[in-house]
């Protein structure tokens, strides 16, 4: 069975007609044609050194040439055939569809029998391999081979059955051909088709005739290079002093790569002045025509000291030149120092863009520096004003030239800001001392356009950069800010000072020497400046809220003056610490008898609690003292009273009272004898009026709280004039020394003052002292004073009620020798009836003391520990009215105990 055309073939098919490849030319013998000698021929083909690599690259591309105009014709002989292929193909298909009769033949009933004929004959007749007639469903009704006719067409036929024509190339079983359908219309209906097709061998062999000529140019051409690449390797091989091509090739890729690589300028510049080579540092850093290489020097627009350098060719080291806005440092070294060619080699450094970056790198640091100071050196007080005038004294002159700090008036009294309310200024700082800016102190209102007012409105910092043309801010005063421009102050930064969601103030940066406004980097800069600081103040406001309600407590507690009394001239002071109030406590208490009682505390701590349990033992020392309980007595008491407060209060609450101390003196001015009793407390000092300086030897009991342990008692006895001096451990110990060397100094500074009032020795021992100690301290100086037998009587009643009239007899002449004859009727009552009531119910022996102080004190003692108490007789008593009647007459009256017994006293005054 014969295959139609077009049908695709099972195996490669023969090159029906193609033509051959050329060959490739043969390699000149020694005798050839182009005149090479063999010598010259194998160092070449060796392709050791440089001149045998260009003498094979020559020959190559020769060969390469040829190669490629062969193939070029070729290809170009190809698609000729393959378009002329395509071209006879459609015409005759087009031919044979549109010529006469086609139209009734495949109407016909047998088209095969009218069209065979003609298809053979036009398929003879235009040279085409095949004409195919078929009807629409690909039928074939002619084929050069009849056994073909009535099979289906092998190949495209859908676009021809649009109307169209379809041309391809397909692989049949005669070799590759071009086939060609195009449609048979009717009235515009597709009543059949028709494909023509020719083998691509038929069209060609043009390419044939044309390869002898073309290999004869190509032979030419290769005997003309192989000669003149052989003279081109003989002087390549002197010029190059026989280095091989590696080396030639790392040699100029180091050149290359240095020049253009190497952060410097290069310049090579001839004998004769002319710049031979510029690297790109170079042409940047002078600033280069494009044509400046073959240029002399002196005609590249560079200075006059520069182009004669660079011209003489002298030796230089790092001369510095300005050229145009650049600082260059400039080597220079000659070239024919060893015989090579004349000329110089230049090198140029940019010092500029060094300085720059070494400046850039200075402030960068400069910064961090500041920032650092900033966080250890802002905020080391917990004191408001301090840490704003801190934040200015560090902003000045490092960072502006003036720096001013507004703060609302409530946050300097600890309080939380209030906006609408007057700002004051807390802290200026500056270069100079005068600058015409509101002063510390002054009171301002912002108006709503000043960058101030918009940034504490908004809490976002505001740049002015040229305060000149800044009217919002030259609304608040225009004859200040005139004065402030004239004074040169050009650029102002204002930060709000936040602390949370709370605007405490505003800082204010300005610059005047600098000519540059501030940036948005020194914007930043201030931004964290003040943040850091806004933190401080924060502290700072909520720490003096809470220190002013401490001190407010605290001194509320203390007394706030002395009672009068006549045994002791007095002096104290009171130092709170500087982190905030403490627990010391002094106290003054007059006692029956015309004695004082002196106290001084400490609660360990310090803020609201302990200044709170302060005030509990203090109210406590003047209940039991109103007993007149001997200072041991009263030091148990409260050291029971400690010990009930730390049970009742739990560690959650943070009221634990966690240690206390406490020292009890009663002074009798009458016996000169001081009673001391000490909890934990450090031990009095007592200066003679000769000026000698001793600590009082006194037990010293556990502090109170402890419990377990009784306290114990010393009796001194005191010369007039001496001085009793009581303090807190604040006086004498701190973190940097010990307390044996603050008792040396305490003692130094007693002895210091011989002879010298109260008041002059606390003004001497707090000198020693620094301004604001670690500690509370408390100090309380007694000069004694003694009440003479002048002012004493006393007299000895026996247990017969018939005495009582002997009493009151001596009584009135005392009274009348001191003058206090009005005194005479109450006291010869009171002592009626507190004489009667001791012989009555107390025992002997029985004791009547007068004592003339600030009041009369009348006293009767007796050997019984029972006293009388005060009522109400009833209208039918007998008796029971007496110490009523002592009550209304006497200011004060009481009982004390002794160990002997007790003693009932009542005051009246003078």
């Amino acid at each position: 069975m014969v295959r139609l055309p077009g049908r695709a073939a099972t195996r490669p098919p023969r090159p029906y007609g193609h033509p051959r490849a050329p060959l490739a030319p043969r390699r000149p013998d020694g005798t050839g044609g182009n005149g090479s000698r063999p010598g010259v021929l194998r160092s070449a083909l060796t392709g050791r050194s440089l001149a045998g690599q260009v003498f094979v690259f020559q020959v190559v591309i020769v060969l390469l040439l040829v190669v490629s105009a062969v193939v070029a014709q070729v290809l170009q002989v190809q698609h000729d055939t393959t378009t002329e292929a395509r071209n006879r193909s459609l015409a005759v298909a087009q031919t044979f569809a549109h010529s006469p009769g086609i139209v009734a033949a495949l109407r016909s009933p047998d088209p095969t029998v009218v069209l065979q004929p003609q298809a053979e004959a036009a398929r003879k007749s235009s040279g085409v391999d095949f004409i195919v007639a078929m009807n629409t469903q690909g039928i074939r009704y002619t084929h050069p081979s009849p056994d073909r006719i009535g099979e289906k067409f092998v190949g495209t036929i859908g676009p021809a059955l649009a109307g169209g024509t379809v041309v391809e190339e397909v692989n049949g079983t005669i070799g590759p051909l071009v086939q060609a359908v195009v449609p048979v219309k009717d009235d515009g209906k597709v009543v059949g088709l028709v494909s023509a097709g020719i083998t691509i061998a038929h069209v060609g062999g043009a390419a044939t005739k044309q390869l002898p000529l073309l290999l004869a140019s190509a032979a030419v051409a290769l005997v003309l290079a192989t000669g003149g690449t052989a003279l081109v390797s003989r002087r390549l091989l002197r010029q190059t002093h026989g280095l091989g091509p590696s080396e030639m090739t790392r040699m100029y890729e180091h050149h290359d790569a240095v020049l253009h690589a190497v952060r410097e300028g290069v310049l090579i510049v001839g004998g004769n002045g002319r710049l031979l080579l510029a690297n790109d540092e170079a042409q940047r850093l002078l600033d280069l025509p494009e044509d400046a290489e073959r240029r002399t020097v002196l005609e590249l627009g560079l200075d006059d000291e520069t182009a004669a350098l660079l011209a003489s060719g002298r030796v230089a080291t790092d001369e510095v030149h300005l050229v145009k806005d650049r600082l260059l440092a400039i080597n220079q070294r000659p070239t024919d120092l060893r015989g090579g060619p004349a000329g110089s080699v230049a090198t140029l450094r940019d010092s500029t863009e060094l300085r720059a970056l070494s400046g850039r790198a200075e402030v960068a640091r400069e910064r961090l520096n500041m920032l650092y100071d900033a966080g250890v050196g802002i905020g080391t007080s917990l004191d408001v004003t301090r840490t704003a005038e801190e934040l200015a004294e560090l902003a000045v002159p490092r960072f502006a030239d003036f720096a001013t700090v507004d703060l609302f008036d409530p946050v300097l009294n600890g309080e939380e800001p209030r906006p609408g309310t007057a700002l004051l200024r807390a802290a200026v700082a500056g270069i100079h001392k005068d600058p015409p800016l509101y002063p510390v102190g002054r009171r301002i209102r912002w108006v709503t356009t000043s960058p101030q007012a918009r940034s504490l409105t908004t809490g976002q910092s505001v740049v002015a950069p040229r305060l000149r043309s800044a009217p919002g801010w030259r609304a608040q005063d225009l004859e200040r800010t005139d004065q402030v421009l004239a004074y040169g102050i050009h650029s102002l930064i204002t930060v709000p000072l936040r602390a949370g969601n709370l605007v405490l103030g505003v800082a204010n940066f300005w610059r005047s020497q600098k000519p540059e406004p501030f940036d948005t980097e020194e914007l930043a800069l201030a931004e964290e400046l003040v943040a850091r600081a806004a933190v401080s103040i924060d502290n700072a406001r909520r720490y003096t809220r809470e220190h002013s309600m401490a001190v407010t407590l605290q001194r509320s507690l203390l007394p706030r003056s002395l009672p009068e009394q006549g045994a002791l001239q007095l002096a104290y002071r009171y130092l709170p610490a500087q982190a905030g109030v403490g627990g010391d406590w002094f106290d003054v208490l007059p006692l029956s008898g015309a004695r004082v009682a002196l106290v001084v505390g400490d609660v360990v701590g310090h803020g609201l609690h302990a200044a709170a349990t302060m005030g509990r033992l203090r109210t406590a020392v003047h209940n039991f003292s109103s007993l007149d309980l001997p200072p041991d007595e009263l030091l148990g008491l409260l050291d029971e009273l400690v010990g009930r407060i730390d049970q009742d209060e739990t560690p959650e609450d943070g009221a634990v009272v966690t240690g206390a101390t406490c020292l009890y003196a009663v002074y009798d001015p009458v016996s000169r004898r001081c009673t001391i009793a000490r909890a934990g407390h450090p031990p009095p000092a007592l200066v003679h009026p000769d000026g000698s300086v001793e600590f009082a030897e006194v037990p010293a009991g556990p502090p109170l709280g402890l419990g377990g342990l009784p306290f114990e008692t010393a009796d001194l006895e005191l010369a007039e004039g001496s001085r009793l001096v009581l303090y807190t451990d604040g006086l004498v110990e701190d973190r940097e020394r010990d307390i044996d060397i603050g008792l040396n100094l305490l003692a130094d500074a007693l002895r210091r003052t011989p002879g010298a009032s109260p008041e002059d020795t606390c003004r001497a021992v707090l000198d020693q002292l620094p301004a604001r100690p670690s500690d509370d301290v408390a100090l309380i100086v007694a000069r004694t004073c003694v009440l003479g037998p002048d002012r004493v009587a006393e007299w000895q009643v026996p247990s017969d009620p018939a005495a009582v009239s002997d009493v009151r007899s001596a009584v009135t002449r005392q009274l009348s020798d001191w003058g206090l004859d009005e005194l005479v009727f109450t006291t010869e009552l009171t002592l009626s009836e507190l004489v009667t009531n001791a012989i009555r119910y107390g025992r002997a022996p029985i004791g009547v003391r007068l004592l003339r102080d600030r009041t009369l004190i009348c006293e009767v003692s007796d050997r019984s520990t029972t006293s009388p108490h005060l009522r109400y007789a009833a209208s039918t008593d007998e008796g029971g009215r007496g110490l009523f009647l002592v009550a209304q007459m006497a200011e004060r009256w009481g009982t004390r105990y002794t160990p002997e017994g007790k003693i009932i006293w009542a005051e009246q005054p003078l």
